[in-house]
């Protein structure tokens, strides 16, 4: 045996089935080693996008994605991709093959510090310099990446690491680490104080984020909502922790949130806010709107409770203990009054649909479509307009909603609606993005069609960086710069160029009809929707 083959049976022991990659020299022993697994690799056309791909399929399964990309460039361009899941706290292990061991430090070929270069972006990192060590180091990556705070490990292993002979197979039973023990029960004492403002309170809310299915609460989080009749707002990686349509649903809060949800929080007189960073998309000036309330900050991660403001009772632990906790404590209230609040701030503030536009509105289109996916189905949205529309209209029935929230990383949608569609294959998968993103990741389409991999995919077509351009609009008085997506390619054409069906909707008289055979075709499907290159999310 050598060290490949520890690799290998480390991550086998860890019930990984699918690893993202792209080889080169540096790291060809250990996808050597991989024939003789059931593991299957999965060759994706960018490295960036095996980190994308890694990191929708582990949202979807709860379990660690798998990455791995040769030295140099290859582990520079997973850089993106690490970042994206550091931002949004996913749970990957990420392998990076690295030169000789013998000439680190000298610049040769294809040589780069990535564990100095990805420090800032991952949970920790390794640099492997010894085989024997494999079967330890990866289940310590294991660990640490999908307990606490969730988010990416990176392991740099030499070539000559990979190719060291080694004894017997032995992998550990626990992991030993004491200087890590991430905190998953809630302090008793913190909770019993929860419940007693929570018994005062007139006006409370939830606002729940991506920490909600990190940690799989979303059943708790209903549970305790229904229970003391509390509203719920989510931030955008928090949609989906209700059902769109739940009647203690209120909407997406932040600079690009509902205005009714935002009203709900700044009238709160409570905020429970759980699985989320009080930070500039969801909470603006935290300053001004928690003056005046009691806020409690429920985390896993100790370091964020009061990092961008101070709570009155902050409450570390795992968001579905604490649920289940607070469930059991016996709390008299009644906010019949503040529901019936919020049901009028959301009946009236809503926007009205723009029935006279003569292109498909992304609105009406994105709940159309919406509606008409499977209950559980996965919708990932991209990152501009596209994004900002799909939160505020896509319907999250018994499915999912992914994007890129904390990075906001264009590109995104295509590489982990693949990596969601290999981790669920029996569930509906939408990847829906502008034409200035696809064009980020569309090489991605070749993977598909060598992995047969059935995506939906819908661009938004407006011929520009949307999201650009409207802050052009608005910032510097329609002065347009790089902004235009002249030059871009014939979409039917290229989905005909790698066999995949292409259906185009121009208007929202086709949109039915187009949704409808988008759905029913076997197979990937790319639809091309035009809309206004004028419209705002705003």
């Amino acid at each position: 045996m050598i060290g490949a083959d520890l690799i290998i049976k480390s991550l086998e022991q860890e019930g990984v089935e699918v690893v993202f990659g792209y080889p080169g020299v540096a790291i060809c022993p250990f996808f050597n080693s991989m024939t003789n697994s059931t593991i299957r690799p999965v060759l994706i056309r960018t490295e960036q996008n095996a980190a994308h791909a890694a990191n929708g399929l582990a949202r979807v399964t709860g379990k660690v994605g798998v990455c791995a990309v040769t030295s140099g460039p290859g582990a520079t361009n997973l850089i993106t991709g690490i970042a994206t899941a550091f931002a949004d706290s996913i749970p990957l292990v990420c392998i990076t093959g690295q030169v000789d061991s013998s000439l680190l430090g000298s610049d040769v070929f294809q040589e780069a510090d990535i564990t100095g270069a990805a420090e800032s972006f991952v949970k920790y990192s390794y640099l492997v310099r010894d085989a024997e060590d494999i079967p330890r180091i990866f289940k310590e990556a294991f660990y640490i990446a999908s307990t606490g705070r969730k988010g990416p490990v990176l392991i740099d292993i030499p070539i000559d690491v990979q190719n060291q002979s080694v004894g017997k197979f032995k992998y550990p039973e626990e992991v030993k680490m004491r200087t890590y023990k991430p905190t998953v029960k809630g302090n008793i004492v913190q909770i019993r104080k929860v419940a007693r403002e929570l018994a005062k309170a007139k006006r409370p809310v939830i606002c729940a984020g991506g920490g909600v299915f990190l940690a799989d609460a979303q059943k708790e989080l209903i549970s305790f909502a229904e229970q003391y009749q509390l509203p719920v707002v989510s931030t955008m990686m928090g949609i989906g922790s209700l059902p769109s349509e739940h009647p203690l649903y209120i909407g997406m809060v932040g600079n690009n949130g509902n205005g009714y949800a935002n009203r709900a929080i700044k009238e709160s007189d409570l905020l429970i806010m759980v699985g989320a960073r009080v930070a500039d998309r969801a909470v603006n000036r935290p300053d001004l709107i928690l003056r005046d309330k009691v806020l409690v900050h429920i985390d896993v991660d100790p370091c964020e409770i009061g990092k961008n403001a101070g709570p009155t009772i902050p409450l570390v632990g795992d968001a579905k203990y604490i649920f289940e906790d607070l469930c059991k404590e016996e709390v008299e209230c009644d906010h019949h009054v503040w529901l019936e609040t919020l049901r009028l701030y959301k009946e009236t503030m809503a926007p009205k649909p723009k029935m006279d536009n003569p292109y498909v509105d992304p609105r009406r289109f994105i709940r159309m479509l919406s509606q008409k996916m499977d209950d559980d189905g996965i919708y990932v949205a991209d990152v501009g307009q596209n994004q900002i529309w799909s939160c505020h209209n896509h319907v999250v029935k018994k499915g999912r909603f992914l994007t890129s929230g904390g990075m906001g990383t264009m590109g995104y949608s295509l590489p982990a609606a693949m990596g969601a569609k290999i981790g669920c294959p029996d569930r509906q998968v939408v990847a829906v993005c502008g034409d200035g993103a696809f064009q980020m990741s569309m090489m991605e389409l070749a993977t598909m069609v060598q992995h047969g991999v059935e995506v939906k995919m819908v661009i938004l077509k407006n011929g520009m960086l949307g999201m650009v351009r409207e802050y052009q609009h608005t910032t510097y008085k329609d002065n347009y710069v790089v902004v235009d997506l002249s030059g871009s390619p014939d979409f039917g054409k290229l989905a005909e160029a790698y066999g995949i069906d292409f259906i185009r909707v121009e208007n929202m008289e086709q949109a039915e009809a187009g949704i409808d055979q988008f759905l029913k075709t076997k197979g990937s499907v790319l639809m091309e929707c035009l809309i206004d290159p004028m419209d705002l999310v705003k």
